[in-house]
């Protein structure tokens, strides 16, 4: 047994890792009986936790009366979701189009999958209805949104509560107070699960909620109302200016490409590709013959076609690298989201950077610009979004690439092209990656972008923009209305 000197022990120590574990700090408080009897004895500590008690007491000090949002004296007429069914899934030919809880804050939400018409649930009970507040339920609770012509008619899933009022000005003003800090910590309160959160329509009736004047409500309700409307119009908008490249580029509907393959008898397709077009790629994704179908019939109708990382298209192609993030309180740094909020007007879950210690990277890699063009390149590949006034100095994470366009003339063209299924496709073809699919600067700096003549493309521009203004002026409406519910409502004394 060979023995130690003491120098060397002390060596061996100063090279050993020590991890600190934080220890979660144990939150406790006592609960008189009356309040578990008030809650239909529910017995889940996270009813009575201290942010949803201290809402509470909030409400307490209120000027206005304080009402259970359900019931006999509340605001809700009825609360329901559909039936639960078994869903069959199945191709979009011939599907209809379902969408998912997570979809209910996307400003313009496009199916992703699709249900059998032979599914066994009436159809036309899972779709939304006119002047109703829909609620998520399950996973990831108490995301709320108004029932927007955007939104009537599409089926979505049971998921979603369905909540009309007695008042009609009670539909914008519980949205309002419902998308506060006080009123969506009480709906939080309500949920239970041991592994997937849900909330049910009854436990809306233990939602205390003021109950001011017809006026206010009337205010609140207008200025949400109005914000949709113009979320409306922003995505009607970009519809034109979508339908305007298709006719301009005689562009079929993306399933009605016909892509070469050598047997289509079997469900595995096989194609060829010559030497001279391979680019160093071998992953049989990035041949797919419908990406070359795209490209081919773009330079048939097209006056030219380039690429996203042409000048006259774009300044720069900003990927950020990766870091360790430092937070801090809401108000302290910088607002600071990720791809799964990118297509939401008012991202949910942001949380804050800490401007003092990311300072040189906010401003190199990761701060958003008016009009610059996002493309998310980690996981889910290809969603877009065009950076609307109120996201300016706001900061994303690494999985969204930044596109600076060349100037004001070119971004929504840029960013209308992009988002076409014709752009996804040009975008998805770079996935790479074993585990997590990835795209990184270089592969977007090469993605075809096609010119048109340049009174359809600048006309497509100022589509995108003034869609894209819409939606700003739609995000500080709903901003002001949130205002007067807390300082005209929840904090009048």
């Amino acid at each position: 047994m060979v023995k130690m000197n003491k120098e060397a022990i002390a060596q061996k120590i100063s090279e050993e890792k020590i991890i600190d574990i934080p220890q979660e700090e144990l939150n406790w408080g006592s609960v008189s009986l009356s309040e578990v009897l008030n809650s239909d004895t529910r017995l889940e500590a996270s009813v009575y936790n201290i942010e949803g008690r201290h809402a509470r007491e909030i409400l307490k000090k209120c000027k206005w009366n304080v009402v259970q949002l359900s019931g006999e004296k509340g605001l809700i007429k009825s609360a329901f979701y559909p039936t639960r069914f078994k869903r069959v899934y199945v191709e979009k030919e011939g599907g209809i189009p379902f969408f998912l809880p997570s979809q209910l804050l996307e400003i313009y939400p496009k199916p992703v999958k699709y249900i059998s018409p032979k599914t066994n649930v009436a159809i036309d009970e899972l779709k939304i209805k006119n002047n109703t507040l829909l609620l998520t339920r399950s996973g990831t609770i108490g995301y709320c949104a108004v029932a927007c012509k955007t939104l009537i008619g599409k089926v979505f899933s049971d998921d979603i509560i369905r909540v009309s009022f007695k008042s009609e000005e009670d539909l914008g003003y519980t949205y309002a107070f419902l998308k506060t800090k006080i009123g969506n910590t009480l709906l939080q309160t309500n949920n239970y699960g041991s592994v997937v959160s849900h909330i049910e329509p009854e436990h809306l009736n233990n939602i205390p909620i003021p109950n001011p004047p017809s006026m206010i409500k009337k205010r609140i309700h207008e200025l949400v109302m109005k914000s949709y409307e113009l979320r409306d119009e922003s995505n009607e908008l970009l519809d034109k200016a979508e339908e305007l490249l298709v006719n301009e580029l005689k562009l079929p509907p993306i399933d009605d490409f016909k892509p070469e393959y050598f047997d289509t008898s079997s469900n595995l397709k096989n194609y060829s590709v010559k030497f001279s077009e391979l680019s160093n790629r071998f992953e049989a994704s990035f041949h797919v013959p419908i990406v070359k179908s795209i490209i081919n019939h773009l330079k048939c109708h097209a006056e030219e076609v380039t690429t996203v990382g042409d000048k006259r298209i774009s300044k720069k192609i900003i990927l950020p690298g990766r870091f360790k993030r430092i937070y801090v309180e809401e108000g302290q740094g910088t607002v600071f989201f990720g791809g799964k909020q990118i297509y939401e007007l008012d991202p949910s879950n942001k949380k804050y950077l800490s401007t003092r210690h990311h300072k040189n990277r906010i401003q190199k890699e990761l701060r958003l610009i008016e009009n610059m063009v996002l493309i998310t390149c980690s996981g889910t590949i290809g969603k877009t979004a065009l950076v609307p006034k109120h996201w300016e100095n706001w900061t994303m994470n690494q999985h969204v690439i930044r596109i600076i366009p060349s100037s004001d003339s070119i971004a929504g063209y840029l960013y209308v092209f992009l988002s076409s299924p014709y752009g996804y496709e040009l975008i998805k073809r770079f996935t790479y990656g074993s585990v997590v699919d990835e795209i990184d600067d270089n592969h977007v700096s090469q993605i075809e972008i096609p010119l048109i003549s340049r009174d359809i493309q600048d006309e497509i521009n100022r589509l995108a923009l003034e869609a894209n203004k819409l939606r700003y002026e739609a995000y500080k409406l709903e901003q002001q209305a949130l205002i007067i519910v807390n300082e005209e409502v929840i904090h009048k004394t």
